[in-house]
């Protein structure tokens, strides 16, 4: 076995997994196998009570506003827990629903809803929905992000917080701003669907490599032969940028 383990906490699989979010896990559990690095994968279920002492990657995905709603209601009891795991330096992945519960409010409806604020951020909504494909160049991947979005949501970001990346096709946060997701220590916040990780092994790599340096202090992960995942990433943004694909 491995000497290298890194402990992933899937939170709430049976609420959010909008657009195969569960995805993601799976293609952190082959990426880390490949490369002889043990993923102890922990699923965080609605009675649970988690404890994130000893996690090294939270996901949390997508949902409707009912699931959301149920899950920021059960994380909330572990606000001040899960503050000091991002602050730690915790590798957190939240795609969509997940996302907009960093920030300090969201709205559904009518109705503003207290988050997690876990990130100098909040959600408001707006009309029309933001859907469709998306691309965007980031930091954090050599190839382009590529993926789907589907929020009502505008997410707005505070002054000290990097953007995911800026939006070379699609809406992004808002349809206005020009940016998508956010950076925030360990945190990677997005609205890409599809689910994220397998068209983007770049952003796999680097919730991984993030994980193992705040654990064992280093990450020089092996290259992995990514020729299938790689091209599926390159013939999407090519679509998109030349006009192939729309909504």
């Amino acid at each position: 076995m491995s000497a290298l383990t890194l402990k992933v906490a899937h939170l709430y699989p049976e609420l959010l997994n909008l657009y195969g979010d569960s995805g993601n896990i799976l293609v952190l559990n082959k990426r880390m196998g490949w490369r002889n690095i043990q993923p102890q994968v922990e699923e965080v279920h609605v009675d649970d009570t988690p404890s994130f002492a000893d996690v090294d990657i939270a996901f949390v995905g997508g949902g409707s506003d009912r699931e959301q709603r149920i899950v920021c209601e059960r994380l909330l009891r572990e606000k001040a827990e899960l503050r000091s795991f991002v602050e730690d330096g915790g590798v957190l992945l939240a795609v969509c629903g997940g996302y907009q519960l960093l920030g300090s409010s969201y709205t559904m409806g009518d109705e503003t809803v207290e988050g997690l604020g876990l990130v100098d951020l909040y959600t408001d909504r707006g009309t029309p929905r933001l859907i469709g494909n998306v691309a965007v160049e980031s930091r954090i991947s050599p190839q382009p992000i590529v993926g789907y979005e589907n929020h009502g949501g505008r997410t707005h970001l505070g002054p000290g917080v990097e953007p995911l990346g800026k939006v070379v096709f699609g809406h992004g946060n808002d349809g206005e701003s020009g940016e998508e997701g956010c950076l925030y220590k360990n945190v990677v916040g997005t609205y890409v669907h599809g689910p994220l990780l397998p068209k983007n092994p770049g952003v796999a790599d680097y919730v991984i490599s993030r994980a193992l340096e705040r654990k064992y202090g280093e990450a020089n992960l092996m290259r992995l032969e990514d020729h299938v995942e790689l091209e599926a990433n390159r013939v999407m943004y090519r679509r998109l940028i030349d006009g192939e694909e729309r909504e």
